[in-house]
């Protein structure tokens, strides 16, 4: 695991920004695709639009990659709590990915049946073994949760599926996630997390006990890839 901390927000989405396009170059000259999955919230966001501009946009052979989502909540692409919706707004309605590249999770399907289809994906692009995504990109809540892996469901402790479509009772709306297992086969993950709010959940995560029905964030853990935590300096300040 490796842990790196920038002064602020700005700094944190450049230096993303930065690492993402240097393991992208690097891929491609082995590899003729690179696969990501996105991940949702305000961290993200600045990371994306950072993308869409120069250098970034230049720099990056954007026909190459593959985008998926690490999460989705069960609402229309055109619903402001959309993950993929923010991404077409702030990074991929900017840049020239082909569409049949880019793989939303199907709220037009029953949760379940979506679930299925990502699934079906997902098995279709990697296989059953192996190495899956080249780069996962996960964000942290203040209670401790990453990709929709909340404290207290059973989702969390998944083993077998790749995805799961549940509703989640405290947010009133189902939610659709990739899975511990699935995501742990990444080649690389990296972790970004902001703001104060993220201080005392970091703590826990990375240096308190092993307990993931309270930190589901503590089931990331590469089977042989790369664990990265990008954070800022609030988001670092109860870190021995």
């Amino acid at each position: 695991m490796q842990l790196i901390v920038k002064k602020n927000p700005t700094e944190l989405a450049k230096a993303a920004a930065d690492l993402i396009t240097k393991r992208i170059k690097d891929t491609l000259k082995t590899k003729d695709r690179f696969t990501i999955a996105l991940s949702g919230g305000s961290t993200p966001k600045a990371l994306h639009e950072l993308l869409a501009k120069p250098p970034y946009l230049q720099q990056i052979p954007w026909a190459q990659l593959h985008i998926f989502w690490g999460d989705e909540r069960y609402v229309p692409i055109d619903d402001e709590q959309s993950n993929a919706g923010m991404a077409y707004d702030t990074l991929l309605g900017h840049v020239y990915t082909p569409e049949d590249q880019i793989h939303v999770w199907r709220t037009d399907l029953e949760p379940e049946a979506a679930a299925a289809d990502y699934d079906r994906i997902l098995h279709d692009y990697f296989g059953d073994t192996g190495p899956t995504f080249d780069l996962v990109l996960l964000g942290m809540g203040d209670d401790g949760h990453t990709l929709s892996l909340f404290p207290g469901t059973e989702v969390v402790h998944e083993q077998t599926a790749w995805t799961k479509a549940y509703f989640l009772q405290q947010q009133d709306m189902y939610r659709l996630t990739l899975t511990a297992p699935v995501t742990n086969r990444a080649t690389c993950i990296v972790f970004l997390v902001a703001g104060p709010k993220k201080a005392e959940p970091l703590k826990e995560v990375l240096e308190g006990a092993f307990n993931p029905d309270k930190y589901p964030s503590q089931m990331i853990k590469p089977d042989h890839g790369e664990l990265i935590w990008l954070v800022d300096e609030k988001a670092a300040a109860d870190l021995d």
